[in-house]
């Protein structure tokens, strides 16, 4: 589960992310290639965000195994006339761990607002499912000079629902959205000085949030990720595509270590 503001060190995360990918045999064959290299995440927190048809499978393949498994979204509502939707709790009944929470593509493609946010992390908090809260800007918002404004703005209504001993059990993920998808990835540089920012807003929140663990998400990959992973506040990543290629994956969790 997500690491507790009380330890004495940040866990470190590799989760990745399959968007709206993935079938049957393939999805067994990373599974299983996962499953049999577990040793490597001794040193670190490793799971996957499977789209809600192959959570069930996913289970199946993980069970006993190191490796947790988690979901894409979760509804901004507990339960009733929502046709569509899927609930935390129905979430929960397949054991996840983790639910992305408002990733970029969900704020952009679904009109999702901070305050829907704010209520799926709720939602996960209830059902004892760590919430992955997604911030990050676009390219104009960091161009004008606003980026830190745009993520603090999400990060704190992210949070505004929980009390301070419910907001220990988040994960954020900074996900420029500028570097989603199109190759383009921000410099070391640029992401610590982000992940140093967000985790002083959390420390701001309250002092038990210092070591919430600050995930980066932009275009990860295996050539990249030891010297993001090396930042002072990089605690792991988000991966999108590279977490579909089950060699780039496992050499992207190694280099947590």
């Amino acid at each position: 589960m997500a690491p507790q503001a009380g330890e004495s060190m940040r866990k470190k995360l590799a989760l990745g992310n399959w968007k709206m990918n993935g079938e049957t045999e393939a999805n067994a064959r990373l599974l299983n290639v996962l499953r049999d290299n577990e040793p490597i995440s001794d040193d670190a927190i490793v799971g996957v965000c499977v789209p809600y048809l192959y959570v069930g499978h996913t289970r199946d393949a993980l069970r006993g195994s190191c490796v947790k498994w988690g979901v894409q979204d979760v509804s901004a509502q507990s339960e009733g006339a929502y046709t569509g939707e899927i609930s935390a709790r129905m979430a929960s009944d397949f054991d996840v761990s983790f639910a992305l929470v408002g990733h970029s593509e969900r704020r952009t493609y679904h009109g999702e607002s901070d305050v829907i946010v704010a209520s799926k992390v709720l939602r996960c908090i209830e059902s004892n499912i760590t919430p992955v809260i997604c911030v990050g800007e676009t390219l104009v918002e960091r161009e004008s000079g606003n980026a830190n404004t745009v993520i603090g703005q999400q990060l704190s209504v992210a949070l505004s629902k929980l009390s301070d001993d419910q907001a220990q059990n988040v994960v954020v993920a900074y996900e420029p959205v500028w570097a989603i998808g199109t190759g383009r990835s921000a410099s070391p540089d640029q992401v610590q000085a982000t992940h140093s920012f967000l985790r002083q807003a959390l420390a701001a929140r309250s002092e038990t949030l210092k070591n919430v663990a600050i995930l980066y998400g932009g275009s990860v990959k295996a050539t990249s990720a030891s010297e993001l992973f090396h930042q002072p506040d990089v605690d792991g990543g988000l991966i999108g595509s590279a977490s579909l290629d089950a060699r780039q994956f496992i050499d992207i969790i190694d280099a947590l270590r």
